[in-house]
């Protein structure tokens, strides 16, 4: 396939979001300081007055409604035209987070700064966009929403605040092996220092109260369903490797086709070894792979893991990397184990060929946790305690662990969905697939990590450790996500379907 002619650009704010750290750490410090010292002299009102001042010095980052989760109903040949208009409000939002992260001290001036310089501007770029998004869906005789430009605006958030149910405090919408259930753990907001002036080593998160210790935690991880007799029992193991030959890019071919950097962070690959943003269905199958089943070219992919400890990495001025937040010494994984599971009340089907998946949800801190299924644990703890809203901290001799759940139920017809969503779905708290669906063998994963343990002194987290992200979602341990491309050859999907349905153990 040729080079789509969307490719990004670089971005109008050319500053490196590294390079603010000194404004987010430093200078954003500053702003701080200065306005609670000077709230209280005689001539405080010639900045705009205390509550201006605070409302303006308080803006962490941009919340934008997400477009694309709206788009239920695309037709397949205008889905790769919006898939670039996405990716270009991806872009924008990019592009204005920098301008706000570089611009403390004129927005601490001016209590409309933010409104004036970058949210109108940004209205203005994102309904034309907006408008061409239609355009493309109508060209092909579907029809567009009709309240879509009410998504032009974005908002300021202030720092710890979540505009669409928040990011701090208790887990209420944590999904556990494909269920939804209330989290009882005990994670608190709170956090001064960073919290004020959004932390991080590039200064866009993560925040001490992004961090727990797990030891403090209450159980929280609630029973499986319990079993019927039709019952789907066995496994499958497909043993990948942990992506040692470091083959990463900063593309989504799911939701940004043929778009460079379409994902603006780093995702680590394992199974299909030559998925970018213009791979296809014509050439899946001619990427090799790492798996040791060389019938298996699948193709996980999920954001590395960084620790904030300085490094340089090799991607330090790279979109993707260090331009747009994401630093820090890259960590691989000592394990990444991949099993496919059963159905508890059910056979499952065969996973049909190019099915594409995305669990989690890389937009929760302005989204909300509505699709959020980040699990953060330690080895010893996984059985008892899974946080979402929190990175562990985890006590010595103890690995921080990610692990994710799969979709496992499918709409029997499509591979994808206009917003790679509603093809597949969640079993419910029983176990059973929503009306319409088949279940499929629920992808698991578990990745481990040896990371140093995190501190908090002061209100400061040190040795932190994030997910890559879009530079406005701040690391939010919620962002975590993970993706799937099922490309098999050799019939080994019915081998895996076989196994599970035959309640054996197959790797």
């Amino acid at each position: 396939m040729g080079r789509n002619t969307r490719k990004r650009r670089t971005p109008l704010a050319t500053k490196a979001i590294a390079a603010s750290a000194a404004l987010a750490l430093g200078g954003g410090g500053l702003i701080w300081a200065n306005f609670y010292a000077s709230a209280h002299e005689p001539n405080h009102q010639a900045w705009g007055g205390n509550q201006t001042k605070a409302a303006t010095a308080q803006v962490a980052t941009i919340s934008c409604p997400d477009v694309g989760q709206k788009l239920t109903n695309v037709p397949n040949r205008a889905r790769r035209e919006v898939a670039g208009e996405l990716a270009t409000l991806d872009r924008q939002v990019t592009n204005a987070y920098q301008r706000l992260a570089t611009t403390r001290d004129a927005q601490a001036r001016d209590a409309r700064f933010v409104q004036n310089t970058i949210l109108q501007p940004l209205k203005d770029r994102r309904k034309a966009i907006l408008d061409r998004i239609k355009l493309e869906i109508t060209r092909v005789g579907g029809t567009a929403p009709s309240d879509l430009n009410a998504l032009a605006a974005c908002t300021g958030q202030p720092a710890g605040q979540s505009s669409a149910g928040g990011q701090n405090g208790q887990n209420n919408n944590q999904q556990n092996n494909g269920q939804q259930n209330n989290n009882g753990g005990q994670q608190q907001g709170g956090g001064a220092g960073q919290q004020q002036n959004i932390g991080g080593q590039a200064g866009n998160g993560p925040v001490a109260a992004d961090f727990v210790d797990i030891t403090k935690v209450q159980p929280n991880v609630p029973a499986r369903p319990r079993r019927t007799a039709n019952a789907s029992t066995g496994s499958f193991v497909t043993r990948c490797g942990v992506n040692a030959n470091k083959v990463r890019n900063t593309d989504n071919v799911i939701v940004a086709p043929g778009v460079n950097n379409g994902a603006h962070h780093t995702h680590d690959y394992v199974g299909n070894q030559k998925i970018n943003a213009f791979s296809n269905d014509g050439n899946f199958l001619q990427g090799g792979t790492s798996c040791q089943n060389k019938s298996d070219l699948s193709a996980y992919y999920w954001p590395v893991l960084r620790v904030q400890d300085g490094t340089q990495e090799v991607d330090q001025n790279q979109l993707g990397g260090g331009k747009e937040g994401n630093v820090g010494r890259i960590v691989t994984p000592l394990a990444a184990q991949i099993k496919y599971i059963g159905s508890p009340t059910s056979k499952v089907v065969p996973m049909p060929q190019f099915l594409r998946i995305i669990t989690g949800d890389a937009k929760t801190t302005t989204n909300g946790l509505k699709n959020a299924n980040a699990h953060w644990s330690c080895t010893g703890f996984e059985s008892k305690v899974q946080l979402t809203t929190q990175y562990p901290i985890c006590p010595k001799g103890s690995k921080v662990v990610r692990s994710f759940a799969y979709q496992s139920c499918w709409d029997g017809q499509n591979t994808d969905s206009a917003n790679h969503r509603t093809h597949v779905a969640f079993m419910d708290a029983d176990g059973n697939c929503p009306s319409g669906f088949k279940a499929i063998p629920q992808l698991t994963m578990r990745l481990v990590y040896d990371v140093p343990q995190p501190t908090i002194q002061n209100g400061v987290v040190k040795n932190a450790f994030a997910v890559d992200g879009f530079p406005e979602q701040l690391h939010k341990p919620a962002t975590d996500h993970d993706d799937f491309i099922s490309i098999t050859k050799g019939g080994l999907a019915n081998k895996i379907a076989w196994c599970i349905n035959h309640g054996c153990r197959c790797a």
